[in-house]
């Protein structure tokens, strides 16, 4: 069912698109028959064209998510780097980057689990982002991520650099099957930490698993019941491993560069600039944008565009307005 509402949709946007360029060309004739032409018409109809353009490219390259999990929802995990509240200060306002982006494309973020700083920020956060094609979208934003600015920390005001890591994993439909032993893992319970009422923070309703063979670690304290963290938690645990299946793939093919290493100099994907001026520059596909605070509001298209782009087509990182 969700195949064939997907092409339905594909389908509807295709005869919507068919039909407003008929119907854009019948008006520039019409425009065009009278003696002097209709200029105001025909730069209504310009306009409308180019608007045109510009949604075709739009859903080119949606067309693009093609791989097996691009259309599942998504697990996005934000860890601070070193650098204390400076790194976790940086974390934090990843993580409402990525919700302020979920929301304006219509998406349903659900908070998995939170590590709040000592004095600012978090040490790290999961949630969960539902919506189409979320993970074929966010799937290029896995990686490191690097702030320059006046640190609002320092009494001197001295300029400092942050480091935050953001992971992004495919969340698992009963139509994938993991096989995950029960000797391969590791389950301990702990008080859960941060607001959520006295059953949470007074039993250890909080999990945390851990998978021996590839040390990786999940953990989840959003819900009450331990039962229920423990559910979340092995979902979150299988989207992982599938998802370290998936670039191990990708890396065969050499289509997909593996962004996760240390959280550090030289490994960063992006940049974020500050002071003394304003820049976020992709060290990709070379995308820059001079309004860091619309980026850091969520408008993170035109780089994720371009990385789909690159990442599929091996271009040279175009964005919507490129392709137009």
């Amino acid at each position: 069912m969700r195949e064939r509402n997907r092409l339905e949709r594909q389908l509807g946007h295709q005869t919507e698109f068919e039909q407003a360029l008929a119907d854009t060309i019948e008006l520039i004739d019409l425009a065009e028959a009278e003696a002097e032409g209709d200029r105001d018409v025909l730069a209504e109809a310009e306009k409308t064209l180019s608007d045109l353009g510009a949604r075709v490219a739009q859903r080119r390259l949606e067309n693009l998510l093609a791989g097996e999990a691009d259309g599942n929802d998504a697990f996005l995990e934000v860890h601070a780097g070193a650098g204390g509240t400076e790194s976790q200060d940086w974390a934090e306002m990843l993580l409402r980057m990525y919700v302020r982006w979920a929301e304006a494309h219509g998406h349903k973020v659900e908070w998995i689990e939170e590590s709040p700083g000592e004095e600012a920020g978090i040490k790290s956060a999961t949630v969960k982002i539902a919506g189409e094609n979320a993970y074929g979208w966010l799937n290029s934003e896995s990686g490191v991520h690097r702030l320059v600015r006046i640190s609002p920390f320092d009494s001197q005001s001295r300029r400092h650099t942050s480091f935050a890591s953001v992971g992004v994993y495919p969340v698992i439909d009963d139509t994938i099957a993991i096989d995950i032993q029960d000797k391969d893992l590791r389950i301990d319970t702990y008080r859960a930490s941060g607001a959520g009422g006295q059953h949470v923070n007074r039993t250890d309703s909080a999990v945390r698993i851990t998978h021996l063979p590839t040390n990786i670690v999940v953990q989840c304290q959003s819900d009450r019941s331990q039962h229920k963290n423990k559910a979340a938690a092995m979902n979150m645990m299988k989207a992982r491993l599938y998802e370290m299946e998936l670039r191990k793939r990708e890396a065969a093919l050499q289509a997909l560069h593996d962004a996760k290493t240390d959280i550090g100099w030289g490994h960063q994907i992006r940049s974020y600039v500050l002071q003394p001026y304003q820049m976020v520059k992709d060290l990709r596909t070379g995308v820059e944008k001079g309004n860091a605070q619309g980026v850091l509001d969520g408008d993170l298209d035109d780089f994720m565009e371009a990385s789909l782009s690159q990442r599929i087509e091996g271009g040279a990182g175009e964005t919507v307005a490129d392709l137009d």
